[in-house]
Protein backbone atom coordinates (compact mmCIF):
# COMPACT_ATOMS: atom_id res chain seq x y z
CA UNK A 1 0.00 0.00 0.00
CA UNK A 2 2.67 2.49 1.08
CA UNK A 3 4.98 1.56 -1.79
CA UNK A 4 2.16 1.86 -4.34
CA UNK A 5 1.13 5.29 -3.06
CA UNK A 6 4.67 6.70 -3.19
CA UNK A 7 5.25 5.10 -6.59
CA UNK A 8 2.16 6.89 -7.95
CA UNK A 9 3.22 10.14 -6.26
CA UNK A 10 6.66 10.08 -7.87
CA UNK A 11 5.32 9.13 -11.29
CA UNK A 12 2.92 12.10 -11.16
CA UNK A 13 5.58 14.44 -9.76
CA UNK A 14 8.07 13.42 -12.47
CA UNK A 15 5.45 13.98 -15.18
CA UNK A 16 4.54 17.42 -13.81
CA UNK A 17 8.20 18.40 -13.44
CA UNK A 18 9.22 17.29 -16.93
CA UNK A 19 6.08 18.59 -18.63
CA UNK A 20 6.10 21.88 -16.73
CA UNK A 21 9.75 22.54 -17.46
CA UNK A 22 9.32 21.67 -21.14
CA UNK A 23 6.34 24.03 -21.40
CA UNK A 24 8.13 26.88 -19.61
CA UNK A 25 11.33 26.52 -21.60
CA UNK A 26 9.35 26.42 -24.85
CA UNK A 27 7.52 29.57 -23.75
CA UNK A 28 10.79 31.32 -22.93
CA UNK A 29 12.32 30.28 -26.25
CA UNK A 30 9.31 31.49 -28.27
CA UNK A 31 9.01 34.88 -26.56
CA UNK A 32 10.67 37.46 -28.84
CA UNK A 33 12.97 40.16 -27.51
CA UNK A 34 11.61 43.53 -28.59
CA UNK A 35 14.95 45.32 -28.20
CA UNK A 36 18.65 44.60 -28.09
CA UNK A 37 19.18 45.17 -24.35
CA UNK A 38 22.36 43.46 -23.12
CA UNK A 39 23.65 44.76 -19.81
CA UNK A 40 26.90 46.57 -20.54
CA UNK A 41 29.78 46.04 -20.63
CA UNK A 42 28.66 43.15 -22.79
CA UNK A 43 30.45 40.82 -25.23
CA UNK A 44 30.10 41.60 -28.92
CA UNK A 45 30.12 37.99 -30.17
CA UNK A 46 28.00 34.92 -29.53
CA UNK A 47 31.07 33.09 -28.20
CA UNK A 48 31.51 35.90 -25.71
CA UNK A 49 27.86 35.57 -24.71
CA UNK A 50 28.41 31.86 -24.03
CA UNK A 51 31.38 32.68 -21.79
CA UNK A 52 29.32 35.35 -20.00
CA UNK A 53 26.44 32.93 -19.38
CA UNK A 54 28.88 30.33 -18.10
CA UNK A 55 30.22 32.90 -15.65
CA UNK A 56 26.71 33.70 -14.48
CA UNK A 57 25.77 30.04 -14.02
CA UNK A 58 29.00 28.89 -12.35
CA UNK A 59 30.26 31.97 -10.52
CA UNK A 60 27.15 34.21 -10.17
CA UNK A 61 29.20 37.16 -11.45
CA UNK A 62 26.39 39.73 -11.44
CA UNK A 63 25.42 38.85 -7.88
CA UNK A 64 29.07 39.09 -6.83
CA UNK A 65 29.22 42.65 -8.15
CA UNK A 66 25.92 43.56 -6.51
CA UNK A 67 26.28 42.14 -2.99
CA UNK A 68 29.18 40.09 -1.68
CA UNK A 69 27.32 38.60 1.32
CA UNK A 70 24.33 37.48 -0.74
CA UNK A 71 26.70 36.09 -3.35
CA UNK A 72 28.57 34.07 -0.70
CA UNK A 73 25.39 32.63 0.81
CA UNK A 74 23.85 31.90 -2.59
CA UNK A 75 26.96 30.35 -4.09
CA UNK A 76 27.56 28.11 -1.08
CA UNK A 77 23.96 26.91 -1.16
CA UNK A 78 23.92 26.18 -4.89
CA UNK A 79 27.34 24.48 -4.90
CA UNK A 80 26.36 22.29 -1.95
CA UNK A 81 23.02 21.47 -3.57
CA UNK A 82 24.79 20.39 -6.76
CA UNK A 83 27.11 18.14 -4.76
CA UNK A 84 24.11 16.66 -2.95
CA UNK A 85 22.26 16.00 -6.20
CA UNK A 86 25.30 14.27 -7.71
CA UNK A 87 25.63 12.17 -4.55
CA UNK A 88 21.97 11.12 -4.86
CA UNK A 89 22.56 9.76 -8.37
CA UNK A 90 23.70 6.52 -6.75
CA UNK A 91 20.04 5.71 -6.06
CA UNK A 92 19.18 5.81 -9.77
CA UNK A 93 22.24 4.24 -11.44
CA UNK A 94 23.41 0.64 -11.42
CA UNK A 95 26.31 0.25 -11.67
CA UNK A 96 27.27 3.59 -10.13
CA UNK A 97 29.78 5.47 -12.35
CA UNK A 98 33.18 6.05 -10.76
CA UNK A 99 32.88 9.89 -10.74
CA UNK A 100 29.73 9.55 -8.61
CA UNK A 101 31.52 7.06 -6.34
CA UNK A 102 34.43 9.46 -5.86
CA UNK A 103 32.06 12.34 -5.09
CA UNK A 104 30.19 10.49 -2.33
CA UNK A 105 32.23 11.82 0.66
CA UNK A 106 31.76 15.39 -0.57
CA UNK A 107 28.05 14.91 -1.24
CA UNK A 108 27.46 13.41 2.21
CA UNK A 109 28.95 16.48 3.95
CA UNK A 110 27.41 18.99 1.52
CA UNK A 111 24.14 18.96 3.45
CA UNK A 112 25.66 21.12 6.19
CA UNK A 113 26.80 24.07 4.00
CA UNK A 114 23.56 23.68 2.04
CA UNK A 115 21.53 24.17 5.22
CA UNK A 116 23.78 27.05 6.36
CA UNK A 117 23.37 28.84 3.03
CA UNK A 118 19.61 28.37 3.09
CA UNK A 119 19.25 29.72 6.64
CA UNK A 120 21.42 32.72 5.75
CA UNK A 121 19.40 33.50 2.61
CA UNK A 122 16.17 33.12 4.56
CA UNK A 123 17.46 35.26 7.41
CA UNK A 124 18.28 38.18 5.12
CA UNK A 125 14.63 38.31 4.12
CA UNK A 126 13.85 39.19 7.73
CA UNK A 127 16.89 41.33 8.57
CA UNK A 128 17.45 43.44 5.44
CA UNK A 129 14.61 45.96 5.22
CA UNK A 130 14.55 46.42 1.44
CA UNK A 131 14.58 42.64 0.94
CA UNK A 132 11.88 42.16 3.56
CA UNK A 133 9.71 44.71 1.73
CA UNK A 134 9.68 42.71 -1.53
CA UNK A 135 9.41 39.27 0.13
CA UNK A 136 6.06 37.54 -0.24
CA UNK A 137 4.56 34.41 1.32
CA UNK A 138 5.68 32.30 -1.64
CA UNK A 139 9.32 33.23 -1.00
CA UNK A 140 9.08 32.04 2.60
CA UNK A 141 7.26 28.86 1.56
CA UNK A 142 9.92 27.95 -1.03
CA UNK A 143 12.73 28.53 1.46
CA UNK A 144 10.86 26.59 4.16
CA UNK A 145 10.39 23.68 1.75
CA UNK A 146 14.08 23.64 0.81
CA UNK A 147 15.13 23.86 4.47
CA UNK A 148 12.78 21.02 5.42
CA UNK A 149 14.17 18.81 2.63
CA UNK A 150 17.75 19.53 3.69
CA UNK A 151 17.15 19.03 7.41
CA UNK A 152 15.18 15.82 6.92
CA UNK A 153 17.94 14.50 4.66
CA UNK A 154 20.56 15.24 7.31
CA UNK A 155 18.35 13.62 9.94
CA UNK A 156 18.25 10.41 7.89
CA UNK A 157 22.02 10.39 7.65
CA UNK A 158 22.93 11.19 11.24
CA UNK A 159 19.86 10.54 13.44
CA UNK A 160 17.37 8.09 11.93
CA UNK A 161 19.15 5.76 9.53
CA UNK A 162 17.17 4.05 6.80
CA UNK A 163 17.76 1.02 4.58
CA UNK A 164 19.45 2.69 1.59
CA UNK A 165 19.72 -0.62 -0.28
CA UNK A 166 15.94 -1.06 -0.16
CA UNK A 167 15.50 2.62 -1.06
CA UNK A 168 17.69 2.22 -4.13
CA UNK A 169 15.81 -0.93 -5.11
CA UNK A 170 12.56 1.06 -4.89
CA UNK A 171 13.75 3.81 -7.24
CA UNK A 172 15.43 1.44 -9.67
CA UNK A 173 12.12 -0.42 -9.77
CA UNK A 174 10.24 2.78 -10.60
CA UNK A 175 12.58 3.37 -13.52
CA UNK A 176 11.73 -0.11 -14.78
CA UNK A 177 7.99 0.36 -14.15
CA UNK A 178 8.03 -1.99 -11.16
CA UNK A 179 6.90 -1.23 -7.63
CA UNK A 180 9.38 -2.54 -5.06
CA UNK A 181 8.95 -2.35 -1.25
CA UNK A 182 9.73 1.07 0.22
CA UNK A 183 11.17 1.34 3.77
CA UNK A 184 8.61 2.76 6.22
CA UNK A 185 10.89 5.00 8.27
CA UNK A 186 8.92 8.18 9.18
CA UNK A 187 11.79 10.59 8.42
CA UNK A 188 12.33 8.96 5.02
CA UNK A 189 8.64 9.23 4.15
CA UNK A 190 8.60 12.89 5.18
CA UNK A 191 11.73 13.56 3.11
CA UNK A 192 10.32 11.86 0.02
CA UNK A 193 6.99 13.68 0.39
CA UNK A 194 8.79 17.03 0.55
CA UNK A 195 10.92 16.18 -2.50
CA UNK A 196 7.81 15.20 -4.49
CA UNK A 197 6.16 18.47 -3.46
CA UNK A 198 9.18 20.43 -4.69
CA UNK A 199 9.10 18.57 -8.01
CA UNK A 200 5.45 19.53 -8.52
CA UNK A 201 5.76 23.21 -7.59
CA UNK A 202 9.14 23.81 -9.28
CA UNK A 203 7.81 24.62 -12.79
CA UNK A 204 5.39 27.18 -11.34
CA UNK A 205 7.67 28.92 -8.84
CA UNK A 206 10.43 31.51 -8.74
CA UNK A 207 12.89 28.63 -8.72
CA UNK A 208 12.59 28.74 -12.53
CA UNK A 209 15.46 31.24 -12.49
CA UNK A 210 17.56 28.09 -12.99
CA UNK A 211 16.65 27.65 -16.68
CA UNK A 212 15.43 31.24 -17.02
CA UNK A 213 18.92 32.74 -16.83
CA UNK A 214 19.69 31.29 -20.27
CA UNK A 215 16.78 33.23 -21.79
CA UNK A 216 17.43 36.60 -20.12
CA UNK A 217 17.80 39.22 -22.93
CA UNK A 218 20.12 41.29 -20.77
CA UNK A 219 22.49 38.30 -20.55
CA UNK A 220 22.06 36.24 -23.73
CA UNK A 221 22.40 39.04 -26.31
CA UNK A 222 25.66 40.30 -27.82
CA UNK A 223 26.26 44.05 -27.92
CA UNK A 224 26.60 44.16 -31.71
CA UNK A 225 24.14 46.88 -32.75
CA UNK A 226 26.96 48.78 -34.48
CA UNK A 227 27.83 45.75 -36.57
CA UNK A 228 24.35 44.60 -37.55
CA UNK A 229 20.77 45.79 -37.30
CA UNK A 230 18.63 44.04 -34.73
CA UNK A 231 15.15 43.06 -35.91
CA UNK A 232 12.88 41.54 -33.29
CA UNK A 233 10.87 38.50 -34.27
CA UNK A 234 7.79 40.36 -32.99
CA UNK A 235 8.31 42.88 -35.80
CA UNK A 236 8.17 40.07 -38.35
CA UNK A 237 4.80 38.81 -37.17
CA UNK A 238 1.88 39.53 -39.41
CA UNK A 239 -0.50 42.19 -38.08
CA UNK A 240 -3.81 40.90 -36.84
CA UNK A 241 -6.58 41.08 -39.43
CA UNK A 242 -9.27 43.65 -38.78
CA UNK A 243 -12.80 42.44 -38.23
Amino acid sequence: MRSGIFAAVFYVASFVLAGGLAYRIRLYAKTPAALRIPTTPAPTTHAGVAVRLAGEVVLFQSLFKANKWTWAFGWVFHAAMLATLVQHLRYFLQPVPWPVVLEQPIGVLAGFPMAAGLFALWGRRFVVERIRYITGPSDHLMLALLVAITVSGLAMKYLAHTDIVALKTFFLGLMRLRVEPLPGDPVLLVHLSLVATLMVVFPFSKLLHAPGVFFSPSRNQPDDTRERRFVSRSALLKPASKA
